[in-house]
């Protein structure tokens, strides 16, 4: 087992309002357990330890695409959601920001007690894979943050973040203990991006099974590691850019969503009558269930589905947002009862988008789309975190994971 990605980010400062981190933790948990039901547990620790995937997922949920902020704000929603459901979606969230990070090894004895797990294994790969990413690659970047997903039979998958107060930088590791990466069939190692300054790297981690929990690290060049995981790097600008979107695929989503007669059949493929904004997040939502990992290279698309927080590309529409989580939910309890037609519904959406985009090579105008949703911000409840009238500036000052 390596490390299975890392992802570079500008440090932001500010913070979640609670009218978006509630929305938050309802959709980020609604899409994991679209993922679950269709992919396993498996399917889903695979997508979490992928970076490009975990960046487009919190831009899908109205996070900033591109901040730091992005990684506490989507593992807390996760944690908040899915821990108290562990009995039904099987996976459990340990760790944290901060302090928080400080009870991992212990949150894993508790679970692992109920679990009939070996906690003291756990904790030790706990400490190992934090180790590895704070101490033995000298990059310039201490841990704050450390989140231990795993399953019941054992299986997990770690995020955690460094900061670099001097280049005004973070950098998110993703680690994932299953040998055979399965996400819908593709490899799921590549290497993107550049280096930032000189890295020493002193050891390459490698691992057998999750409830062996053995990490044996040896010394390898950087090269070795950094070629075995998926790299994102993003730009500084915090405002959503033409560039910074695949215009083709955004086409797609955008036909299938305003033109009459794709949006009649994509609405069908739910079972319910739905209007063109809710089903342009829906079919974003619907990708980020089910795409392929190279779907996912321009995560700064997704927040087409609701906006930032900050205001960009748009305010997030609150009515939108409401409304995709209703049809999530209604899918969702379906299924439980045995009905799997609107379940199925978002993969025959996903599947429509992508032959649009294949067949018709719809170009988006960036500058209009955007345009667009900025002028009717006000009908669908658009709403940023500077309306807030208790708005205040957050710090990005936070402490050092120094543990481990």
């Amino acid at each position: 087992m390596k490390r299975s990605g890392t992802a570079d980010l500008p440090l932001h400062g500010g913070r979640v309002p609670q009218w978006l981190a509630t929305r938050m933790t309802e959709l980020g948990t609604a899409i994991a357990e679209q993922v679950i039901l269709n992919y396993g547990q498996t399917g889903f620790l695979t997508r979490l330890s992928d970076p490009f995937w975990f960046q487009a997922y919190g831009a899908v949920m109205g996070m900033d695409w591109h901040s730091s902020g992005i990684t506490t704000s989507v593992l807390g929603a996760l944690k908040r959601g899915m821990n108290p459901r562990f009995s039904e979606l099987g996976v459990m969230f340990c760790g944290g920001r901060g302090r928080h990070s400080l009870r991992t090894p212990d949150e894993l004895r508790a679970f692992s007690l109920k679990a009939g797990l070996d906690g003291d294994a756990l904790a030790r790969t706990s400490r190992l894979t934090a180790r590895v990413d704070n101490n033995a690659i000298a990059d310039g970047f201490q841990l704050y943050l450390h989140s231990f997903a795993i399953t019941k039979s054992g299986e997990w998958a770690v995020v955690q973040q460094g900061m670099n107060p001097e280049k005004h930088l973070a950098r998110r590791y993703h680690w994932h203990s299953a040998t055979v990466r399965d996400f819908v069939s593709a490899p799921h190692t590549a290497i993107v991006g550049k280096p930032l300054g000189e890295i020493l790297n002193l050891v390459d981690a490698r691992a057998g099974r999750a409830q062996d929990a053995l990490l044996v690290i040896a010394k390898g060049p950087v090269e070795a590691a950094l070629s075995d995981a998926r790299k994102l790097t993003m730009p500084a600008h915090h405002d959503v850019r033409a560039e910074d979107v695949d215009l083709k695929r955004l086409g797609a989503v955008l036909a299938v969503a305003h033109e009459k007669d794709l949006r009649d059949f994509a609405s069908l493929l739910l079972v319910e009558g739905l209007g063109p904004r809710t089903l342009q997040s829906l079919a974003l939502i619907a990708e980020v269930v089910h795409g392929a990992p190279s779907r996912f290279s321009d995560p700064a698309r997704f927040s087409f589905a609701h906006g930032g927080k900050d205001g960009h590309p748009f305010p997030v529409p609150l009515k939108i947002y409401d409304e995709s989580l209703g049809v999530l939910r209604r899918s969702l309890e379906a299924a439980r009862l045995g009905h799997t037609e609107k379940l199925e519904g978002f993969r025959r959406l996903d599947r429509l988008t992508r032959e649009v985009e294949k067949q018709r090579e719809p170009l988006a105008d960036f500058d209009a789309a955007v345009e667009h949703q900025r002028a009717t911000s006000a009908s669908v409840g658009g709403r940023t975190v500077f309306d807030d009238k208790t708005s205040h500036a957050g710090s990005t000052r936070t402490s050092q994971l120094n543990l481990f």
